[in-house]
């Protein structure tokens, strides 16, 4: 039998243990490393979270950003050329709220780069509305952690919840560093996608972890050392969680290649990115982060035999 066939039908024998050691360390350290480059470089943030004005002015294609930058003389400002589906080209400069009295003055100044016969949009979020989204954005997150702490701790076991958990703050960190590192905007959308992939995130993990309960009620399972029992059950249901992974992946690839770079649709571009980079994290977490955290903390703090699911 070759290991493909085996892996469908759940056969194969893969020694996860070593890899596993390596695995904690190495994610642990990739956190440590995307909290201390978040914090230092921080994210770009949206008009909507930061507040501002945004404005989009259609440019001819020789105009570079270094020329907008001249003429808008505000060194806070963010100005990123956007490449439209039909060739067209535009320029969107964001300026931050504290430089509200700037507001007009570079409206006005933009019209010398500006396509004769086109006009500038305008979008301006007051800092109000724009601390108002954070804190919906920070709270539709703390929500998410506890009911998912509740639900796990009662379907499963709290040292379960606990390993899921984890996996979904190790998924959501390195996301968020590569969103850091890219200078890509975060946006309303970007949460959304956010909170999606920690349900993907989670689904792959409690895949694992439903099958290792299952196998560990098993009388002839009882005395087995928790990570071998751990390292049979994902070798049962490691091409369950990769199958699942590939068949979701692929529509989010095609989202991001086909409608946000071909077809220049920028709202899709944030959101199908966070997803792809979280699909891709949350399938690595539930196999190399979820599953020897569990083993370990069970070896370390062993509890009895649950007398039902």
């Amino acid at each position: 039998m070759t290991l493909t066939s085996d892996l469908y039908n759940s056969r194969s024998k893969i020694d996860f243990a070593p890899i596993w050691k390596r695995s904690l360390p190495i994610s642990l350290g990739l956190v440590v490393l995307g909290v201390i480059i978040t914090s230092v470089f921080g994210v770009n943030r949206s008009i909507e979270f930061e507040g501002g004005a945004l404005f989009s002015v259609p440019v001819e294609q020789s105009v570079t950003v270094g020329e907008v930058r001249d003429v808008v003389g505000v060194p806070q400002a963010r100005i990123q050329r956007i490449e439209n589906a039909d060739g067209s080209s535009a320029m969107r400069v964001q300026i931050p709220t504290e430089l509200a009295s700037e507001f007009d003055r570079v409206g006005a100044d933009l019209n010398a780069v500006l396509i004769p016969g086109e006009q500038i949009s305008r979008d301006t979020v007051g800092p109000t509305w724009g601390s108002q989204i954070t804190q919906s954005a920070v709270r539709a997150l703390v929500l998410f952690f506890i009911v998912v702490a509740i639900y796990l701790a009662i379907r499963l076991e709290p040292k379960m919840a606990l390993g899921a958990l984890v996996a979904v703050v190790h998924d959501l960190v390195l996301t968020v560093t590569v969103y850091s590192i890219l200078r890509i905007e975060v946006s309303p959308a970007t949460v959304i996608a956010l909170l999606t992939i920690l349900g993907y995130s989670l689904y792959d993990t409690v895949v694992v972890y439903d099958k290792v309960l299952e196998n560990w009620i098993e009388p002839a399972n009882r005395r087995k050392k928790y990570s071998d029992l751990m390292n049979e059950s994902m070798n049962q249901v490691i091409m369950r969680s990769v199958n699942t992974t590939i068949t979701t992946v692929l529509p989010v690839a095609s989202m991001l290649i086909i409608g946000a770079f071909l077809l220049g649709g920028d709202s899709l571009r944030g959101f199908a990115i966070a997803l792809l980079i979280g699909l891709l994290l949350g399938t690595y977490s539930s196999i190399f982060v979820a599953a020897p955290l569990l083993a370990w903390i069970k070896e370390r703090y062993p509890d009895p035999l649950p007398e039902k699911i």
